[in-house]
């Protein structure tokens, strides 16, 4: 079967780095997945690793869509073609449920947007749009976490998804995955934070997020809610904000199975999480 490698966990860990490094050693392929490094012009906020090379930047403008279909449809041909070429894909980011959507395929994945529905619902709030859910299926509401339960965005896609019906197949995508997640301390991830936001400050970050804001690229764009923008001017409250998702991060990959947790405070941690990889990979 053909195998893939996955880097993820909570943000400031390295995992770009360190699959960097990875990519030499087994002959891979990097592809990103993270939900705002697909976006043009958004680079040091969004933390691209410029100039190593990775698949899944710059995809899309900041005005563009871009969902979990978006990826899927973007990442599953790569894989394949990388692997076609007998190289490691190795699949690098935060965003879990991009993780997740390759892991387990979603069967409403294709359901194609309604423009005329969303229009409709976006008149409504989001009481009144987590009423029409809970009306439409109660379950469906129950099962998303408190974010997204208050996400008017996520709320009218799982409307839109129960009245398209969602009884498609999934797609068919076997794979071999082998899971690295690397955490630490929330006092040292609290702290990678801060020095993180520090060295975006000195890249010039607010340079960017102004000249975003001066093409036009207005606040309400699923883009620019994007970490570090939203907060802007406020430095604080940035940093608050990227502390508190990487503790939703955690909370996240915790529910994955099979994952296998790398301490990055470890001295060795490098060295059993190659020796891991090279007896996965070879066997």
């Amino acid at each position: 079967m053909n195998k893939i490698l996955i880097i993820c966990g909570p943000t400031a860990t390295g995992k770009t780095k360190l699959a960097v490094s990875l990519a030499k050693k087994f002959n891979g392929g990097l592809i990103s997945a993270d939900s705002r490094q697909v976006y043009q012009g958004m680079d040091i906020v969004t933390g691209k690793d410029l100039p190593a090379q990775v698949f899944g930047y710059d995809l899309v403008k900041p005005d563009e869509d871009f969902s979990v279909a978006h990826f899927i449809n973007f990442a599953q041909p790569l894989i394949i073609k990388l692997q076609q070429h007998h190289r490691l894909p190795i699949i690098v980011g935060g965003t879990g449920l991009y993780i997740n959507a390759l892991l387990k395929p979603i069967p409403t994945l294709n359901i194609p947007p309604n423009p005329s529905l969303r229009r409709r619902l976006e008149k409504n709030s989001v009481k009144q749009l987590q009423t029409a859910l809970k009306k439409l299926n109660p379950d469906r509401f129950n099962q998303m976490n408190h974010s997204d339960q208050n996400n008017p965005r996520r709320l009218i896609r799982a409307i839109e998804v129960i009245k398209a019906g969602s009884n498609r197949p999934a797609v068919n995508f076997k794979h071999d995955a082998l899971l690295i997640g690397l955490t630490a301390s929330l006092k040292i991830l609290d702290q990678r934070v801060v020095d993180r936001v520090n060295q975006r400050l000195k890249a010039g970050a607010g340079q960017e997020i102004e000249s975003l804001l001066r093409q036009g690229y207005s606040n309400h764009l699923p883009s620019m809610s994007a970490i570090g923008y939203q907060q802007w001017p406020d430095v604080a409250k940035w940093i608050q904000a990227e502390q508190q998702y990487s503790r939703r991060q955690l909370t996240w990959f915790k529910k994955i199975p099979n994952l296998h947790w790398f301490n990055i405070e470890k001295p060795n941690f490098n060295r059993q999480l190659a020796s891991l990889i090279s007896a996965w990979y070879t066997k």
